[in-house]
């Protein structure tokens, strides 16, 4: 009878122990999480919300805000004629920047990984754009953009003979500059990805399919892009999405002209929220993106079953 006792006051302490570890473990775990959990709420959360709430109103900023309804999204599909100028701005960036970037990233990591000596600092001297901040790499490109003195422009003279064109000043060829710029810095991301990847390739795959006789060409088509198809599907979301919310080149290059050829849509939204004071209007353009961004996304998701090859 004294055992049984002496065994439950013993398991009751240890419960007790275990209790008090698990309090202060608790406890530990807040006080590290606590402020980033904080800094989410405040600085990401509630502005998500609150410009949710922010888009079925009528705010200029100076007043209280008056509720609209779906006037925002009304307007910005029927009757706003330049939403629809910047959506195709926006999308036509996506469409000639994602592809050579994705493209020059995966030949240029191709190409480096066949390098024996200096790899490593050519891999850190495309990387170092990716760090240059984009206000500073605009500035410079406005300077080789500059008709008759930039470096660009007499580059085009020596290979074509002719004057170049007006770069951020013209309406055919300021998307094509901007493009140029963000394609620059912003290539050796992927480039370390796809870096990364080509070294996961195990080699006996490449020495198996020597022995049955193919080129380093069919090597590449039926050994390398598959076996790197995770890297260049995590590349293309990631460079989908920072191509639909680019900002920094066409507001320091052209700031969005010549008139709205070259606005992207969060260049709109910054334009309608800041300088017009339509912060409803500007709210609904956000949310509007999102959903963009959103949907695109998930497709890429769904239809990567097709492509991406995994493993096992």
């Amino acid at each position: 009878m004294q055992s049984a006792v002496s065994r439950d006051e013993a398991d009751g302490a240890t419960r007790r122990v275990r209790r008090t570890r698990t309090r202060r473990e608790s406890f530990s775990a807040a006080l590290f999480l606590g402020p980033n959990l904080i800094g989410f709420l405040f600085f990401t959360l509630f502005p998500l919300v609150a410009s949710l709430g922010l888009s079925f109103t009528d705010w200029s900023l100076l007043t209280s805000p008056h509720w609209v309804g779906l006037h925002n999204y009304q307007r910005l599909f029927t009757t706003d004629p330049e939403f629809w100028q910047v959506f195709q701005n926006t999308l036509l960036i996506v469409v000639g920047y994602v592809p050579l970037n994705i493209v020059v990233s995966v030949l240029l990591a191709v190409w480096l990984s066949s390098m024996v000596r200096m790899r490593n600092l050519a891999r850190i001297l495309f990387f170092v754009p990716v760090m240059t901040p984009a206000v500073g790499v605009a500035l410079i490109f406005i300077l080789l953009y500059y008709p008759r003195t930039g470096i660009i422009d007499w580059a085009w003279f020596s290979i074509f003979h002719s004057q170049g064109p007006d770069w951020t000043n013209s309406e055919t060829w300021a998307l094509p500059a901007i493009i140029i710029v963000t394609m620059w810095q912003n290539v050796g991301y992927n480039l370390l990805v796809f870096s990364a990847g080509l070294q996961s390739i195990p080699d006996q795959y490449y020495e198996a399919a020597a022995l049955d006789g193919a080129n380093r060409f069919r090597r590449f088509i039926h050994v390398t892009l598959p076996m790197l198809s995770p890297s260049i599907f995590f590349g293309t979301v990631l460079t989908i999405i920072t191509s639909l919310q680019l900002f920094d080149q066409p507001f320091i290059l052209t700031a969005g002209g010549p008139g709205i050829s070259s606005t992207t849509m969060v260049l709109y939204l910054y334009q309608e929220g800041w300088q017009f004071n339509q912060m409803g209007y500007a709210s609904s353009i956000a949310w509007v993106l999102f959903l963009i961004i959103m949907i695109v996304t998930a497709g890429q998701f769904l239809l990567q079953r097709k492509w991406v090859y995994y493993e096992s």
